[in-house]
């Protein structure tokens, strides 16, 4: 029988915090944890709007121009994870995964099909019956796409990660073609049961998730970056 090794995790959970820093964050901690210096990390935040294209994104799938964009605000990057076209708002939680997967399993496939299961279950604690979609990363309730998943690795610890609409303003996605499917429509949480999710509830019932699929001891660890010993990892959100 295999034995599965309980790894400490920090969760981060940073509120709203500009995609340039969050960015930068994770930068910062990837290399850290490839160097050893710290356990694994789960950074939990949300992002003004903007849009991130993948490694494999098409500026087709962005359905407005540069100009209106920058009208409403909303900024373009080009990132290095896989995936398509994906939009971040107020209300979607974003998370960021900073984990060795030397440690737990070297199998990218598999890594995906985890965050998954750890969103599904999430979404089960409130009655949503998420659901995989066979070759297309991400969950779905029933034709519509509640969660986003775009991933990095190098040198086996991975970075960028999930998103997953809890009360977002559906609206902005109207911009783009959500990882680039034509037909397919976005949902949120709020929207299937009619009423506003509390974020930090939510956070607490996915970091459980989290921990149990991939066998982590959390430590929450709040907005005390400065818990890491990083003077450079905190100034980034001064």
């Amino acid at each position: 029988m295999e034995t599965r090794i309980m790894v400490k995790c920090k969760v981060l959970n940073l509120g709203l915090v500009s995609y340039e820093k969050a960015y930068y964050l994770q930068k910062r901690l990837h290399r850290f944890r490839r160097e050893g210096r710290i356990d694994d990390v789960l950074i939990l935040l949300e992002h003004e709007p903007v849009v991130t294209m993948g490694r494999g994104g098409k500026r087709d799938n962005i359905l407005v121009s540069d100009e209106l964009l920058e009208s409403k605000g909303i900024r373009v990057f080009e990132i290095d994870r896989g995936g398509d076209v994906t939009l971040h708002c107020p209300g979607q939680l974003v998370g960021y995964p900073i984990l060795d997967l030397k440690i737990h399993g070297r199998n990218i496939h598999k890594y995906l099909r985890n965050i998954e299961e750890v969103i599904i279950g999430s979404l089960k604690v409130y009655g949503i019956d998420g659901q995989r979609i066979e070759r297309h990363s991400g969950v779905w309730v029933g034709s519509k796409k509640i969660a986003s998943i775009g991933i990095g690795i190098k040198g086996w610890v991975t970075f960028h990660g999930f998103s997953l609409n809890i009360n977002s303003d559906l609206s902005y996605f109207s911009l783009i073609k959500p990882c680039g499917f034509e037909s397919r429509r976005v949902t949120s949480m709020s929207e299937i049961l009619g009423r506003a999710v509390e974020p930090e509830d939510f956070c607490h019932r996915l970091t459980e998730q989290f921990a149990k699929v991939f066998n982590l001891k959390m430590e929450e660890d709040g907005k005390q970056v400065s818990a890491l010993d990083s003077k450079e990892i905190v100034s980034c959100f001064l």
